[in-house]
């Protein structure tokens, strides 16, 4: 398969609202597949389709938590067409996020602990579960990309500012 370019920001694409797949048929398989490829290689947990500049309602996570006997991290991507998010815990959880479109910096966020998410896979089948822990956080955040909303439109406008200025300056030196 192939690893696609990542859309960083400033890009006026990460703020668009994802369109919804209206078919799933080989093509978006190999989309999928593509897309797996390039968050394994920009080494990402999740990977929303805008963020390689399709507007398709399309994730990728994996969130690599088992290891083989070696060390090196079990894969088990999985694919979420058309998710939505249907219902979210009051309890809250902070954890500190990052985003491959916003290469290497990170900010305390605070999300729901749970949430209530329906999808389908690659085969066109719907799938319904509460999520928690980091799946439930990345979930969210990676939604968020298919709503044109970004991980520091959480924090305050003075911690983003310092963020797309830590951003700005690493930029310049790289």
């Amino acid at each position: 398969m192939a690893v696609l370019p990542i859309v960083e920001i400033p890009d006026p694409r990460l703020r668009l609202v994802s369109k919804p797949v209206e078919t799933i048929d080989d093509t978006t398989r190999a989309f999928v597949a593509d897309m797996i490829d390039t968050m394994y290689a920009a080494n990402g947990i999740g990977l929303a389709a805008i963020q390689v500049g399709v507007e398709s309602r399309i994730l990728v996570i994996d969130l690599q938590a088992d290891e083989d006997e070696a060390g090196k991290p079990i894969r088990a991507p999985h694919a979420y067409i058309n998710p939505e998010i249907l219902e979210v815990s009051d309890e809250t959880e902070s954890y500190n996020e990052g985003c491959l479109s916003i290469p290497e910096q990170y900010a305390e966020v605070e999300r729901p602990r749970t949430c209530r998410v329906r999808w389908q896979d690659e085969t066109g089948i719907s799938h319904e579960e509460t999520l928690d822990g980091l799946l439930s956080t990345c979930m969210q955040h990676e939604i968020d990309h298919l709503n044109g909303v970004l991980f520091i439109d959480h924090i305050s406008r003075l911690k983003r500012q310092m963020l797309l200025k830590k951003l700005d300056k690493q930029r310049k030196i790289g």
